[in-house]
């Protein structure tokens, strides 16, 4: 059987953890950010943990 190619997009969007949780960025941090309060570009700066019910499919994608 042929290898399972890793998905290059989900490869420069998720990162896994050593316990193997995997971590995401979090969105609307591009652009306009003037108009949002330094509290809220703060909280968006910091990673998120993937939902639980996305986990399955981002792992098989990661070829994990």
């Amino acid at each position: 059987m042929p290898k399972n190619k890793t998905h290059s997009g989900t490869k420069k969007r998720i990162r896994v953890t050593g316990s193997g949780k995997l971590m995401r960025e979090r969105t609307n941090k591009r652009h306009l950010l003037e108009v949002k309060s330094s509290k809220r570009t703060r909280r968006l700066s910091q990673d998120a943990v993937v939902a639980p019910a996305d986990v399955k499919k981002l792992k098989k994608l990661l070829g994990r």
